[in-house]
C-alpha cells in the first residue's frame, strides 16, 4: 500500500502540567505525557529530532509516567503511565527500544491516576514493585513480572487525600523490607512498609509525617551515601514554599544530628515556626527499628515547589533538583564541613510576572524537574508547556551549566495552521493562545534537517481559532474577539530564520523591518520596538501606564547580530517566548462574534473572514483589500444562514468557495475592476446531509474540481462546467461521493497535479484517521491510498495544510511534506516520496 513511502518528519506537542508527568529512563529516553499522548524525546541525541514518536492508548489527558527500573542486559524497556481517564498502561519497548506498545491495561481506580512508582525487586526473572495514586484516595501496589500486571493491596490514604506524590525505596541495606511514601492533598507523608519475604506482598501504614503547611507535590528518596549502613534520605515538596528532608535511620540510638539536638533548619528559620524534630518509630522485617526524624528545611524559593529529585553522582555526591513557581530551579548539596544544605546551582529566570503568585491564580513556573541519567544534565518543564534542558560543563574546573536544545509545542488543540506562500516555514495557531512558526534547521552540525520551533510571533489573550500567510513576511489570524490581527516579521526574526534555515535574504526588506517586537504589560497588541544596547538599563515602569514594556521583553541588539557558528542553534523557550514575537501592524474589524475562519487571496490582496453566526446578518463573508489602506470591500457577501466553517480561494482567485454549519456550499466569482471583489455565483443549499466542516480546491486542470467534507462521514467532489450556451457562467455539479464511515473534519489537495492529471487529497476525520485519496483528472473516480494506523490522531484532525514548494531529497526523489493540526494538541509533518503515486 505503500507506507514505505510516508515518513514523520516532525512531530511537535507541549507537555502537561503535572509534576509527576514525565521520566528520565537510564537508557537516555525522556517520556512525557503530552494530552493523550506520550511523548519520547532523546535529549542528548546529537541529530536532535526533538520528539521522535507519539504514543496513542490514553482516553483522557495523561497525569503520570514511570519507567520501570532497567539494568545492563535487558532486552526491553518498560514503561507505565496514568491518565484522567482512570487507567494504568504498561507499554513494552521493542529490542532497539525504537517502538513500544500496549502490553497491559488496567482500569482497577476509580479515579483519575495521579502519580506512579516503582522498584526493581529481582533481576532473574525481572520482577517490579509499581504503586498507583490516584483521585479515589487509594494507592494501589501492583506486582509486575513475566510481562504480567498483578494487583496485590488497595490501600486507602490516612487521613484520607488524594495522592500526589509517591516513592518507593529499599528500607535496609538487607533488602528484606520496602518503604512506601505517599503524600498530596493533605499537609502529612504518609509512610507505609512491607517486608518482601511475604506473598504477596501487603504494606502497613508506620507513621505520618507532619510539618509542612501545604499541600505536597512531590517526594523521593535516596541512599545518602554508597557505604553500607547508610541511612536514607526523603525529599518532600511542598505548596509551603519549602523543601524538607526526613532522614530514615536503623536502630534504637537516633542519628547523632539528632540526638546532638542540632537545629534542622541550618541556622535559617521562620519568625514564630519552630521546625519539628519529633523521631518518629517504625518497625519492619521482624523486629528491626528505624527512626525517621527532620533533617533539613531547605529555604529560598518563593513560590510553590513541585518537585524535588535526588541524583547520586559518580564522586559519590548526592544532590537534589527543586523546581518552582517562581521560575526558577535549584540544586542543593550539603557542605562537606557543616553538612548544611545550600543551593550550588540556580538556574531559570527572575520571575516574569512580578506580584503574581500560584496562590492569585498564576500557573507560572517549572512543573518538575528531571536528572539525566548521568547527572550532568537536567531538564525541566514549564507553565508553556515547553522543556527546557541544560549541561554541566565537561571542564571541572569550570561550573557552568549551559542551555541546551529542547522541544516545545502546544498545550490546547491546534486550530489552524498555513505555511508561508513560499514553503520556507508552517505557522500554527492553537486554543492555547499562541501563534508558533515551525521551520527546518538546516545551519550547523549533526543536526541539519531537523524541524524546530523558530519564533513564536503572537501571544495573546484570546483563544486563536484561524490563520494564513499573506506574504512571506506576513499573515493575518482570527481569534475569539471579533477581529483579525496582522502581523509582520521583525529583522530579529528575519535574521534568526536566515541564520538557521537560510530562509530569505539577509537584507532583503531588512531596512524596512522594525528591529522587533514587545508586548504591553495590560496589553494585547504586539508593539515594534528598537533594539537597545547591552549594557542599556530597562526604564523603571510607570503602573498607570497602559503601553508599559515589560523590562524581561527587551531586545537586545546582541540578539541581531549573527552568532559564532558552534552556536547556531533554535531558540530556547525562554528566547521564543520574549524575543521572538511579530509587530503587530493592522487590525481588521467588522465582525459581531468570534472569528471561525480566514483565508488570504494567493495574489495577496484580498483577506476573507467569516465568524459564527446563528442568522443571515452575522453568517457573511467580509472581504478586506491589503494595500493600500486595509478597508473593507463592501458589500460583505451573504449565501449561509449559520456559521461559515471554511473560506478557500481557488488556485487562480478566481473563485472563492466557503462552507458552512447550514449545510450548503457557495462559490463566488471575481469581479472586474480596479477594486478587487466577488459576486455569488453558485449555491448548494444541499451541498452534504449534514454541516460540511471544510473544502478544498485541486490544482490547476481542465476544469475547476473541489472537495467538501462533512459530518454525513462523506467527502463530495464537484466539478465545474460551462454550459453550452456562449458567455454563461460554471456551473458546479458532483462528480463523485465517497463515503468515509466516520465525520470527515479536513481535506487538502496537494498543490500540483502528477503528469498523467491525477491529483492527491488528503482527509482526516473525527476519530483522528489520516488518509489519502487518488482522485482522477475529472474527479469522477478515486482511489484510497491509506497511511499507517501509527500516524493516526487520537483526537479530530483538526486542519491539513500540504506544503506549496516541492521538496527533493538528495536523490532528487520528489517529497510531498503535509502538515496535520490535531485536537490532541499535537502538530505533525509527514512526508511523502514519489513513489507513493505509484503504488498499487
Amino acid at each position: 500500500m505503500g507506507s514505505q513511502h510516508v515518513s514523520v518528519e516532525y512531530l511537535s506537542a507541549g507537555a502537561n502540567r503535572q509534576t509527576a508527568v514525565a521520566d528520565w529512563s537510564r537508557s537516555g529516553l525522556l517520556a512525557f505525557g503530552a494530552d493523550t499522548n506520550i511523548a519520547l524525546w532523546a535529549p542528548k541525541e546529537d541529530k536532535q529530532r526533538g520528539i521522535l514518536v507519539l504514543l496513542r492508548g490514553h482516553g483522557d489527558v495523561v497525569k503520570a509516567v514511570t519507567f520501570l527500573p532497567e539494568e545492563d542486559g535487558d532486552q526491553a524497556s518498560y514503561l507505565v503511565s496514568g491518565a484522567n481517564d482512570k487507567s494504568l498502561i504498561i507499554w513494552k519497548s521493542t529490542p532497539n527500544q525504537t517502538k513500544f506498545g500496549i502490553l497491559h491495561t488496567s482500569h482497577d481506580h476509580a479515579g483519575a491516576i495521579n502519580c506512579i512508582a516503582a522498584i526493581r525487586l529481582a533481576s532473574d526473572p525481572a520482577r517490579w514493585l509499581v504503586a498507583s495514586g490516584a483521585a479515589d484516595a487509594t494507592i494501589h501496589i501492583w506486582s509486575f513480572a513475566s510481562d504480567k500486571l498483578e494487583l496485590l493491596q488497595s490501600v486507602k490514604t490516612t487521613p484520607k487525600f488524594f495522592p500526589l506524590a509517591l516513592s518507593l525505596s529499599w528500607l535496609g541495606d538487607d533488602r528484606d523490607a520496602l518503604v512506601l511514601a505517599a503524600a498530596g492533598t493533605k499537609d502529612t507523608i504518609q509512610i507505609l512498609t512491607a517486608e518482601t519475604a511475604a506473598d504477596p506482598i501487603q504494606f502497613q501504614s508506620q507513621a505520618s509525617l507532619r510539618g509542612h503547611e501545604g499541600w505536597i507535590r512531590s517526594l523521593s528518596f535516596a541512599r545518602e551515601s554508597s557505604r553500607p549502613g547508610s541511612d536514607l534520605l526523603l525529599a518532600s515538596a511542598s505548596q509551603d514554599k519549602y523543601v524538607r528532608i526526613w532522614r530514615f535511620h536503623q536502630g534504637r540510638e537516633l542519628p547523632a544530628a539528632t540526638a546532638d539536638g542540632a537545629d534542622p533548619s541550618g541556622g535559617a528559620y521562620m519568625p514564630g515556626k519552630s521546625p519539628s524534630n519529633k523521631a518518629h518509630w517504625i518497625k519492619a522485617a521482624g523486629s528491626k527499628d528505624f527512626s525517621v526524624t527532620f533533617e533539613a528545611l531547605l529555604l529560598g524559593h518563593e513560590d510553590w515547589i513541585y518537585s524535588a529529585r535526588w541524583n547520586a553522582s559518580a564522586d559519590g555526591t548526592l544532590r537534589l533538583l527543586s523546581t518552582s513557581a517562581d521560575n526558577s530551579l535549584a540544586i542543593w548539596e550539603a557542605d562537606s564541613t557543616s553538612g548544611i544544605w545550600v543551593s550550588t546551582v540556580r538556574l531559570g529566570e527572575i520571575s516574569r510576572e512580578k506580584g503574581a503568585t500560584t496562590a492569585t491564580g498564576s500557573t507560572g513556573g517549572f512543573w518538575t524537574g528531571l536528572w539525566s541519567p548521568d547527572g550532568r544534565s537536567v531538564a525541566c518543564l514549564g507553565r508553556t508547556g515547553s522543556w527546557r534542558r541544560w549541561e554541566r560543563s565537561d571542564d571541572p574546573d569550570d561550573d557552568v551549566w549551559r542551555p541546551c536544545v529542547a522541544v516545545s509545542g502546544h498545550t490546547k488543540a491546534v486550530t489552524g495552521i498555513a505555511w508561508s506562500r513560499d514553503g520556507a516555514y508552517l505557522l500554527s495557531t492553537s486554543l492555547d493562545q499562541t501563534t508558533r512558526l515551525h521551520a527546518r534547521w538546516t545551519a550547523g552540525g549533526g543536526a541539519a534537517g531537523t524541524w524546530h520551533e523558530m519564533s513564536r510571533p503572537q501571544i495573546h489573550g484570546y483563544d486563536l481559532n484561524c490563520i494564513d500567510s499573506i506574504s512571506a513576511t506576513q499573515f493575518v489570524s482570527g481569534a475569539d474577539e471579533k477581529l483579525m490581527r496582522v502581523f509582520s516579521e521583525p529583522r530579529a526574526v528575519a535574521a534568526l530564520l536566515h541564520r538557521l534555515g537560510g530562509i530569505g535574504s539577509a537584507e532583503d526588506g531588512a531596512a524596512a523591518m522594525p528591529d522587533a517586537a514587545s508586548m504591553p504589560v495590560l496589553g494585547l497588541s504586539n508593539k515594534a520596538v528598537d533594539a537597545v544596547d547591552d549594557a542599556a538599563e530597562a526604564q523603571p515602569i510607570d503602573d498607570r501606564d497602559r503601553e508599559a514594556m515589560d523590562p524581561a521583553s527587551i531586545v537586545k541588539k546582541s540578539q541581531l547580530d549573527p552568532a559564532a557558528e558552534e552556536d547556531v542553534r533554535p531558540p530556547t523557550e525562554d528566547v521564543l517566548s520574549r524575543g521572538t514575537l511579530w509587530p503587530e501592524v493592522e487590525k481588521l474589524y467588522g465582525h459581531g462574534y468570534e472569528l471561525s475562519c480566514l483565508a488570504a487571496s494567493h495574489d495577496r490582496r484580498l483577506v476573507a473572514s467569516a465568524c459564527r453566526a446563528s442568522s443571515v446578518n452575522h453568517a457573511v463573508i467580509r472581504l478586506f483589500e491589503t494595500a493600500p489602506r486595509w478597508t473593507e470591500v463592501r458589500p460583505p457577501l451573504a449565501a449561509h444562514s449559520l456559521t461559515a466553517t471554511r473560506l478557500r480561494f481557488a488556485p487562480d482567485d478566481a473563485h472563492l468557495l466557503s462552507v458552512g454549519r447550514d449545510r450548503q456550499w457557495a462559490v463566488f466569482q471575481r469581479t472586474s475592476g480596479e477594486t478587487p471583489g466577488y459576486e455569488l455565483l453558485q449555491a448548494n443549499p444541499k451541498g452534504h446531509a449534514r454541516m460540511i466542516l471544510d473544502c478544498a480546491w485541486a490544482p490547476r486542470g481542465t476544469a475547476p474540481l473541489f472537495a467538501t467534507a462533512g459530518r454525513d462521514k462523506q467527502i463530495r467532489l464537484w466539478r465545474g462546467e460551462a454550459t453550452n450556451a456562449e458567455g454563461k457562467p460554471l456551473t458546479f455539479a458532483q462528480a463523485a461521493a465517497l463515503s468515509i464511515g466516520v465525520p470527515v473534519t479536513a481535506v487538502d489537495f496537494l498543490p500540483r497535479r502528477a503528469a498523467d492529471g491525477r491529483c492527491l487529497l488528503a482527509f482526516g476525520t473525527e476519530d483522528g484517521r489520516v488518509g489519502t485519496y487518488l482522485v482522477s483528472a475529472d474527479g469522477a473516480k478515486a482511489e484510497e491510498r491509506p497511511l499507517p494506523t501509527d500516524m493516526h490522531l487520537p483526537k479530530a484532525v483538526a486542519q491539513l495544510a500540504w506544503r506549496p514548494s516541492q521538496e527533493k531529497e538528495s536523490g532528487g526523489t520528489d517529497v510531498a511534506e503535509l502538515a496535520v493540526a490535531g485536537e490532541d494538541s499535537s502538530l505533525r509533518v509527514y512526508a511523502f516520496k514519489d513513489g507513493f503515486w505509484k503504488t498499487t
